[in-house]
């Protein structure tokens, strides 16, 4: 019964195994992807089209609203001085046009509004499509990094098996000790250990990226930029002119300005012009009346008939005491705020960017240094081998050899990955990462 259970377990793993779905993806493959399926860039997609439709809404606000209107009624039949006024079935239909001539500015200063907010909204687009770029940028080179790692361990494990195989040759011509052979394998062991470590790190890492890019999270991802490409950082500068963040804070700005027209707009009059046409009909009146010799004779008359109509109204706000103008002062403060908000963000801002300037500037220093001590350690082992297969030097040299070079190919892959972070940090804080 255990034999069937392993083996339906094993066929399962195969199974899954066979429809893990495998893709080869470059750093633009990853870019594109990210950007076509990212929720929160679809969402600020979505913001911008609903600005865009909001600027539409305002201007509307120019033109002439028709509005119609109809009824029916079946009332009682009413007295009226000896006659019955009959309203059974009698209907009303009539439309009305009106024109707003003046409104204290309120439709202008509602226009801008959207307008700002449609400006806003694309600032918005464009800081959330950053993002999305940084974010796939970091998970994407820090798997090609870990994937680095797990080679560079596939290697030393290589690099201990031949070892121990000269090993347990030299121990069969009497130049080793058993000591040797175990301190080998301990050695393996601890590769092993970090080997596994990566692997799943590696994994984790896959994960993060399936997810960054929106692809199932069983997929199998084959990057086809093996080598981290590293540029020198040149001519580096801290302006903030172009991010977005701190457009959306100058916008904020007008925004508030503009609300205080839109409410200095209620304390000013309003005049519209109106016109419309309304039709009656199924109006009913009997009642009785006297021929030429006195005789009461019994008549009807029914109403139908359409009546024209055009006004101008004049609305002029007399005494609300003084509830409008402090409404006005409180939008005045609303612009007060907006502008220590810039002043307070924009020295954050420009914080921001040094950090990201200088972190740039440490990064590639730090990735001078371990190329150098990478290059030192792969000399240094390449001689500890030779001198070692010439029995000029001892196991624990050539061990200790191993393990720098192990130690500065680790510091090396780690050093390439945070200066492309660095790199990608540094072009989103000075609004280039597009």
């Amino acid at each position: 019964m255990k034999t069937i259970v392993l083996s339906l377990l094993a066929a399962c793993l195969l199974t899954n195994a066979q429809a893990q779905e495998s893709i080869s993806l470059s750093w633009q493959d990853c870019r594109e992807s990210a950007l076509a399926h990212n929720e929160d860039l679809q969402r600020a997609d979505n913001a911008v089209r609903q600005a865009e439709l909001d600027k539409e809404i305002a201007l509307a606000a120019y033109l002439p609203k028709a509005d119609g209107m109809a009824m029916g009624t079946y009332l009682s039949d009413m007295d009226m001085m000896g006659m019955t006024l009959q309203m059974r079935g009698a209907y009303l239909a009539g439309i009305n046009l009106t024109q707003p001539i003046y409104t204290g500015g309120r439709i202008r200063a509602g226009q801008k509004l959207a307008q700002i907010g449609r400006e806003a909204q694309q600032e918005n687009q464009r800081k959330t499509r950053m993002q999305v770029i940084a974010d796939a940028a970091n998970a994407y080179w820090s798997y090609i990094a870990v994937s680095a790692k797990v080679r560079m361990l596939d290697a030393y494990k290589a690099q201990m098996d031949t070892l121990y195989q000269q090993a347990e040759t030299s121990l069969a011509a009497g130049m080793a000790t058993g000591n040797d052979l175990l301190r080998i394998r301990t050695r393996q062991s601890d590769i092993h250990y970090q080997w596994q470590k990566a692997r799943n790190g590696k994994n984790l890492c896959r994960l993060a990226l399936c997810h960054a890019i929106g692809c199932p999270l069983e997929t199998e991802i084959l990057p086809t930029d093996t080598v981290i490409p590293i540029e020198a950082p040149s001519s580096l500068d801290t302006d903030i002119s172009a991010r977005p963040e701190l457009a959306l804070l100058q916008k904020q700005i007008e925004a508030a300005e503009e609300q205080v027209k839109m409410t200095r707009a209620a304390m000013l009059p309003t005049v519209a012009l109106s016109a419309g046409y309304i039709y009656y009909g199924n109006i009913k009146l009997n009642g009785f009346t006297q021929d030429a010799e006195g005789t009461p004779q019994p008549f009807t008359s029914k109403f139908d008939d359409g009546i024209w109509q055009a006004m101008a109204t004049v609305s002029i706000p007399l005494c609300h005491w003084g509830e409008n103008l402090k409404k006005v002062r409180k939008s005045k403060l609303d612009v007060a705020n907006a502008r220590l908000d810039l002043e307070k963000n924009t020295r954050l801002l420009h914080i921001e960017t040094r950090q990201a300037s200088q972190n740039l500037l440490d990064g590639y220093r730090l990735l001078k240094t371990a190329t150098l001590g990478s290059q030192t350690a792969d000399e240094n082992l390449h001689i500890m081998h030779n001198r070692y297969l010439n029995g000029m030097s001892t196991l624990t040299d050539l061990l200790d050899a191993q393990s720098q070079w192990q130690q500065a190919r680790s510091n090396l892959i780690d050093a390439q990955t945070q200066y492309k972070i660095y790199e990608t940090e540094y072009l989103r804080v000075t609004g280039k990462l597009e």
